[in-house]
């Protein structure tokens, strides 16, 4: 039965998620230079666009139907059958069109996330295609595995609250393979680019944060006792990873960024995300602490020591922030908190951590390969890149022909 409370929980819920994407698109926009703003902020609207359409006609089917095989299968095309009343499976108090549309805007920012390892560097043409590839044949598949009804990793047992494996590692991985794909950024080596609008990176900080509550405790799919849990953990966790995260660069290089902090506490909500409806508060301060000297370990020092170029860090973020969040979940799980979650490592199940390696093995490999191939094919069919004069000149001429910046005389 339909329960008015759950349905505006998730609708509200809907909304903050959809709004992490232009909060995303400010997040990046302000890390790049300024000739390069409004081609982030395309690919982000366009992501929207596009991959909403993908999402009703075909991408929920191939997610959510259930079916045993690489996808969930075709019974839902084009939302047949996908209707006002509760689906059980799912969520059994709200309508099945909620949750579609829901899960939808995790199929929107996930490949989203990715432009942080490419940005400043790919034709918008090639964008639109490998957006729209990479979700029907990445994000589909690995969203329906963890968890669609038959997924062989829901049927294992992993736990993924809110998308830990789904999304933040399943973009992460790809971002390497993009930023590997796609080489460098022309002269990168001579002088690093560093943001040119923080006050752009602050705000997409905070969209991020308050859109996230909806993206963790809207995955309660209720308006219950599990989704104030994911509230106040995701808040915690964010703060920790932000003021660590401040702290490490205060110690290491003797003065704190606000660049830092907001990268902390990306990074905090990262990891807590697989967790968030299966750990209690203590928890969350140490998934909160760790990630951020995960994380930095990753841009800081494990970035510069291999030299690729992940441009905005979505690599070292979001791969990094996912695997160490999906693993500290089968540590820190408790059947005391979400009975229909599972006991983690420390609460007498190491089954769990396993289960939960293995998951997050399963994803690494499938989407760095999948991803690869997507990326070559596209450069073959359209061509990824910009040439090296389009790229001097910036993409917002090059692509979209604006300006973000105009000087009035």
């Amino acid at each position: 039965m339909v329960n008015p409370g759950d349905t505006a929980w998730v609708l509200i819920s809907t909304g903050l998620v959809m709004l992490m994407t232009p909060g995303l698109a400010f997040f990046y926009g302000g890390m790049v230079r300024k000739k390069n703003i409004l081609g982030i902020l395309m690919q982000c609207l366009i992501a929207l666009c596009v991959l909403s359409i993908q999402w009703v006609l075909f991408g929920y089917s191939l997610s959510f139907a259930p079916g045993e095989g690489f996808w969930g299968g075709l019974d839902w095309v084009g939302l047949s059958g996908v209707g006002l009343e509760p689906y059980a499976d799912y969520a059994a108090t709200i309508p099945h069109q909620a949750f579609m549309i829901f899960q939808g805007m995790f199929a929107v920012i996930t490949p989203a996330l990715i432009i942080g390892a490419f940005a400043e560097r790919m034709k918008f043409s090639a964008f639109i295609a490998f957006v729209l590839l990479w979700a029907t044949f990445v994000y589909d598949p690995v969203c329906h595995a963890v968890w669609g009804v038959g997924g062989f990793l829901r049927e294992l047992g992993a736990l993924d609250f809110a998308g830990g494996t789904v999304v933040h590692i399943n973009a992460g991985i790809a971002a390497l393979a993009t930023a590997l794909v796609i080489g460098k950024r022309t002269n990168i080596g001579k002088s690093m680019p560093v943001p040119h609008n923080m006050p752009f990176v602050v705000l997409g900080t905070a969209l991020l944060w308050f859109g996230w509550f909806g993206f963790n405790a809207g995955s309660a799919l209720a308006a219950n006792g599990i989704a104030v849990n994911a509230f106040v953990v995701t808040n915690t966790a964010a703060a920790t990873g932000g003021l660590s995260w401040a702290l490490i660069e205060w110690l290491r290089n003797g003065k704190p960024t606000v660049f830092g902090a907001c990268s902390g506490a990306v990074a905090g909500l990262v990891a807590i995300t697989p967790a968030a409806g299966f750990v209690s508060i203590i928890p969350a301060i140490v998934i909160g602490l760790l990630v951020s000297l995960f994380c930095f370990t990753a841009v800081s020092v494990i970035k510069p020591k291999f030299g690729y170029d992940d441009s905005l860090d979505a690599f070292g973020v979001h791969c990094v922030g996912g695997t160490w969040g999906a693993l500290a979940t089968g540590l820190f799980a408790s059947k005391a908190l979400n009975p229909a979650g599972a006991d983690g490592l420390f609460f007498g199940n190491p089954q769990q951590f396993l289960i939960q390696l293995a998951a997050v093995g399963a994803t690494l490999v499938y989407s760095l390969a999948a991803s690869a191939a997507i990326y070559k094919l596209v450069d073959i069919v359209i061509g990824l890149r910009v040439d090296e004069k389009q790229e001097a000149m910036g993409l917002d001429l090059t692509q979209h022909h604006e300006r973000a910046y105009t000087v009035l005389e």
